[in-house]
């Protein structure tokens, strides 16, 4: 392996430029970062970030075609690179490593992002840093508060694809806590915005129809709200409204599905995930002994839930951590978390390869 001695005493100070990149699932994203900067949680700056979208390619389709997804990375990812190294004003041969997301998420897609940074990392002899795309939605926190202290805390990411907490010892330390037992949060958004016809991606489909709703509307379930485990369940709640549109089996519609009745049960529906998602924030919170809760994944760029979470935190006295939106949704500056494994020696050999599954703790 190739290596910059980047260690704690080192004296590498606030001029060392590294490129991240994040291809998880249908964003191509590249960051230049400069760090650290002084202070005591030694935070880098965020030179360039660029991302592009494969919104048209998917939106048809209801959702993220995994082969379409990886076939738009090839096509992208060597532009969006440039992009980020002409935004940031810093050339190839100034970057002292390179950072790349190798879980989880689609396979096809992250092999992209890591044949670039493995193709960068042999060509500039400079170290490889793989992360964790968790650990890096949930180190977005810190990045986006750098003076703050973030860590130790409760972490939730919640996205299209986790629903999971941590307790987060710091930003490579992460013990799992609780999670979904079977579909994200996110994913019950994209597909009761698919059910009420309102398009894709559907969590800001929702959000957009719900502001027109009554959140009190339809009585929607909402999964082991009343029990101390943490864990999550959408299912039943997707299937709630399914049977509020259609009707049960061999019965008629229950619901004549105008204009506000849909407003109406997109509101609902929001608020049933929204009252979970907060709940068991809280008891998380509690269990751990925690006062810091810390938000990653797009589903943190619901008003909502933001609104949400901020009521709870004023009324149990703990500090809340959000990332701004542009930190919520995939990203490479998520690859900021890069800086804690080279202050600590860490990186990876160049025959590391992806793990598409979820690992109990993202570290």
């Amino acid at each position: 392996m190739y290596s910059t001695d980047v260690s704690e005493g080192a004296g590498w100070g606030p001029e060392v430029p590294i490129l991240a990149i994040e291809t998880t699932c249908d964003e191509t994203g590249a960051a230049v970062l400069m760090g650290p900067r002084a202070g005591a949680t030694g935070v880098p700056w965020v030179l360039s970030n660029v991302v592009a979208s494969q919104f048209e390619l998917h939106s048809r389709f209801g959702g993220v075609v995994p082969e379409i997804a990886a076939r738009a990375h090839l096509t992208q990812i060597l532009p969006i690179i440039d992009q980020a190294l002409a935004d940031a004003g810093i050339s190839l041969g100034q970057l002292k490593a390179v950072a790349v997301a190798v879980r989880p998420g689609l396979v096809g897609s992250l092999v992209v992002g890591l044949s670039a940074a493995k193709a960068l990392a042999l060509a500039l002899q400079i170290p490889l840093i793989a992360f964790d795309h968790l650990e890096g939605h949930l180190y977005a926190c810190q990045l986006a508060y750098p003076e703050r202290t973030v860590y130790p805390c409760v972490g939730l990411v919640v996205s299209g694809g986790h629903t999971h907490l941590y307790h987060c010892k710091g930003p490579l330390e992460a013990e799992f806590l609780g999670g979904t037992i079977d579909d994200a949060a996110g994913e019950a958004f994209d597909k009761v915005a698919s059910m009420l016809a309102l398009g894709f991606p559907g969590g800001p489909a929702v959000e957009r129809t719900a502001s027109l709703g009554n959140p009190k509307a339809y009585a929607f379930p909402r999964a082991f709200i009343h029990e101390d485990r943490l864990a999550f369940s959408f299912s039943g709640l997707k299937t709630a409204v399914l049977y509020t549109l259609k009707g049960k089996p061999g019965q008629l519609a229950a619901v004549a599905a105008g204009p506000q009745q849909i407003s109406d049960i997109a509101a609902s529906f929001q608020q049933a995930v929204v009252d979970v998602l907060v709940r068991k924030c809280h008891q998380a919170l509690r269990q751990t002994g925690l006062r810091r809760l810390s938000i990653g994944g797009g589903v943190a760029a619901n008003g909502a839930f933001r609104s949400a979470l901020l009521t709870m935190a004023e009324r149990s006295k703990v500090e809340v951590f959000i990332p701004p939106m542009h930190f919520c949704t995939d990203n490479a500056a998520l690859g900021a978390v890069a800086f804690e494994k080279l202050r600590r020696g860490i990186d990876s050999p160049l025959d590391i390869d992806v793990e598409a599954g979820l690992r109990r703790s993202p570290a």
